[in-house]
């Protein structure tokens, strides 16, 4: 313990009596701080209409970031194929969340990386703010920032967050801007070097200035495999991947909803993708999963997604592939009403 003590009290140095307290949560709390009862609730989705359209000509439209600025929708996400791991930024506006959308030509952003995808996307105060990765399938990686007044025009700014070499963000990727508590965070998934695939947790880190230019202070894990129970763990034979797609919303009592993917311990291969909900007290946790929240309904899988709360609706908008799609990624949007979550304790 003494060890571990001394070990905080560096990693604590030049940290701010917030960011302190949030480390310390994550770190000094005893048993049942960290409990992780793997609760599982069932959602009542009211409405679930999939596929929410067809892309014009690619095979695949993944990591969905719906955006309101006022006027219209915008939805920004990967497009290209899962063949080749080949991608794009997809830019699609519609009146109203369930279309019709028209999509546009791909964003172009001057970055360079062999995973530029998965855009996590806020509007504030007339700006688009993209957090954008550069890699996902190996180690290294950027959190690059670009924004835009417009969502069409983009100037690419100094990078928020960069992977730190031979350790536990050696790869980052999948940032996903959020507001919790009036203060501004970017939640990524980050992984140690990996012999076969990556196994990636989710981590957090927070704007010094309380604005989207940072600079950023990591304040660590706050998701971490084992705490999951209905995912793959890291010693599993058939281990297929971790943690992703990762997003934070504050519900309306003041708690914290992390949305994320995750990957069933059992079944085949192309049906063990499932989004799942996480609740805590605080931002940095400890989070306690409800368990898969939606199922694809036949042969398939789903994943990556954006929630959306408005008055006493959640909206969910998400990625999934299913034989009726001959097993091809597309988008689909549920709601639920919010009251659901207040029984949660």
């Amino acid at each position: 313990m003494e060890n571990r003590l001394c070990r905080i009290c560096v990693e604590l140095a030049g940290y701010n009596a917030q960011d302190i307290d949030l480390i310390r949560l994550r770190h000094l709390g005893g048993p049942e701080a960290r409990a992780n009862s793997g609760a599982k609730m069932k959602i009542d989705f009211d409405t679930n209409v999939f596929p929410l359209f067809h892309p014009q000509s690619v095979d695949d439209l993944k990591d969905p970031c719906p955006v309101f600025d006022g006027r219209l929708w915008h939805v920004f996400g990967s497009s290209g194929t899962v063949t080749t791991e080949t991608w794009r930024i997809l830019h699609a506006t519609a009146p109203d969340l369930y279309g019709p959308w028209t999509e546009h030509e791909a964003i172009e952003l001057p970055i360079n990386g062999t995973g530029v995808a998965a855009p996590g996307v806020i509007h504030e105060i007339g700006v688009f703010h993209m957090f954008i990765q550069t890699e996902f399938m190996k180690s290294g990686g950027r959190c690059e920032h670009a924004v835009s007044n417009d969502g069409f025009h983009w100037v690419v700014l100094s990078p928020a967050i960069l992977a730190i070499p031979d350790t536990e963000e050696d790869g980052i990727y999948d940032p996903h801007p959020a507001v919790i508590g009036g203060k501004r965070y970017l939640v990524y998934s980050a992984m140690p070097k990996f012999n076969r695939v990556p196994q990636p947790d989710i981590y957090l880190a927070r704007s010094q200035s309380d604005s989207w230019f940072g600079p950023w202070k990591r304040i660590g894990k706050i998701l971490d495999h084992a705490e999951v129970p209905h995912h793959n763990t890291r010693e599993d034979p058939d281990y297929e991947w971790g943690i992703e797609g990762a997003q934070l919303v504050e519900l309306p009592d003041g708690r914290v909803l992390l949305n994320a993917t995750c990957f069933l311990p059992n079944g085949l291969r192309g049906n063990r993708q499932r989004v799942f909900f996480a609740i805590a007290d605080e931002v940095a946790g400890p989070y306690v999963s409800i368990g898969p929240v939606l199922e694809p309904g036949q042969p398939g899988e789903n994943g990556h997604s954006t929630v959306m709360i408005e008055g006493s609706q959640l909206s969910l908008f998400y990625q999934s592939r299913v034989a009726a799609t001959d097993h091809r990624w597309r988008y689909g949007l549920a709601r639920c009403d919010i009251a659901l979550f207040s029984k949660v304790a």
